[in-house]
Order: C-alpha cells, then structure tokens, then sequence
C-alpha cells in the first residue's frame, strides 16, 4: 500500500479539500483508497458525509492502541474509498503518545497490519502543525503531497516544512520523499499569484505539480453537503483540477508500485 501525507504546517491551504477530492479522484479511476483524517476538526470526516454518531473508533482509538486498524474502517459513499474518522479526542493525543516509547510510530505500526491488497493508496490528511501527530504521518508515509496556497508567505511556511522532513529522514524514515507540491487557491485574476507560482517553480523545479487547484466556489460548497466536490459538481472547474492532480500523481508513482 502506497502512503502519501497531504502535510503543510500553515492552516487554510486546501489540505483538507485536497486530500478528500484527491482521495475521491483515486477511487473513481479504480485505486482502493484508504484516507487517514488525522486532524482532530474532523473536518475530512465532516467533508465524506460521515456524522459523529458513525465515528465509534477513530484514529485517535488507533494511535492509542484501543482498536485494531479493522475496526477503525467507515465505508464512505464513494466507492472503494474507505476513511478513519477523526473526532476531538485526537486533540489530546500528543499528550497521551508522549508515554509511548514508539510514540513517532504509532501510525505506521497500525498501518503495517493493513491486509495485504486490501487498499492501493492511503492519503492521510495532517493537521496544520508540526506536532506529534504530523510527526506520526510522516514517519508512516512513503511521500509527501505538500498543498501549497498561492499567498506571500508560501515559500516561508514551505521552508519550515522542507526543515522539518530533513529531521525525519535523519531520526525516523530516511526513504521520505516529497512526492510534489500541489498550487491551491490559484486566481490568475491576481498578479500576486502569478508572482508566487513563477517563485516556487523557479525554487523546486519539477518538484511542483503542473496541475494547480485553482479558487472555486464549489469546492468551498461541497462540504457543507457532506460530498466530495467531484460528486457535488464534476463539472466544476475545482474538480476538473483534481482529476487532473489524480493523473499526474499516478503517473509520479514508481512502477512497481502502480504493478503491486
């Protein structure tokens, strides 16, 4: 199983509505997808339609050992996506994990018990921090999706990020790469954005995704329905873009990977 964290340590970037219409994206084109709601809003849970009385076991439940990674599955609407829901508890998690000798493991342990073919990818949506829980994401996951708003302060959040991936690889998961860096929020009405997309271009080169999300009503819409904006509007232009993302990370994925 291939696992990618959608990470940025800034809030209001489009993680969320990345990782849920990208994890919907996957599953349309066939990939069994497992998506990890590791924010303790809850809010990638919220945007699947999946309410508070489904959420029994969480991923705060997984980290802390009090349920097994099967018990922790809800199906969502969307075919062959299934999601671990998240709900406030996870707030205190990084509290409780500090008594866990393997507390930077917690995930990736869990994850290792996944049934073998049971799902192709697992996305796993962080928190707008660099705390224990992101920590935990990242130690489990093979790459990195970094969602990237087109804002002033982009590339100095990015390099807090790129800082802290450095860290991991030395102490806990050298194989982390950074899969890309996807541009969200994109207005090409602004000539800040432009500005920003040529800077972050000009300093990752390919590392930066040819696709960009760019501002759209819809996707802001969606949630509040309880859908994926691909199922909410297909035709907007929000979900016509991660469509687009979906194929051009496929395509990123090593080929033995796309085989197993």
């Amino acid at each position: 199983m291939i696992r990618l964290a959608v990470a940025n340590q800034k809030g209001g970037v489009g993680k969320t509505t990345t990782a849920i219409n990208l994890a919907t994206a996957l599953a349309a084109t066939g990939w069994k997808t497992l998506l990890i709601d590791l924010d303790p809003q809850g809010n990638a849970s919220t945007g699947l339609g999946i309410g508070q009385s489904e959420r029994t076991w969480s991923s705060y439940h997984l980290l802390t050992g009090e349920c097994a990674l099967d018990e922790a599955i809800v199906p969502s609407r969307v075919p062959l996506l299934d999601v671990i829901t998240s709900t406030q508890d996870l707030s205190g998690a990084e509290i409780e994990l500090i008594d866990f000798e393997d507390r930077a493991h917690r995930l990736g342990s869990a994850l290792d018990q996944a049934p073998k073919g049971r799902w192709d990818i697992c996305l796993i949506d962080c928190p707008p921090s660099l705390g224990l829980l992101t920590v935990n994401a990242m130690v489990a996951a093979h790459s990195l999706l970094v969602p990237l708003q087109c804002e002033f302060f982009a590339l100095e959040g990015l390099s807090q990020l790129l800082q802290t991936v450095e860290r991991i690889r030395g102490r806990f998961n050298q194989g982390l790469s950074i899969m890309g860096v996807a541009l969200t929020m994109y207005d090409r009405r602004n000539r800040l954005t432009e500005q920003v997309s040529d800077d972050v271009r000009a300093c990752l080169g390919n590392v930066v995704f040819d696709t960009v999300i760019p501002r759209n009503v819809r996707l802001s819409e969606a949630p509040s329905h309880g859908v994926p904006a691909l199922l909410y509007d297909y035709r907007c232009s929000g979900s016509e873009a991660y469509m687009q993302l979906a194929r051009e990370l496929i395509g990123r994925l090593p080929q033995q990977e796309i085989a197993a």
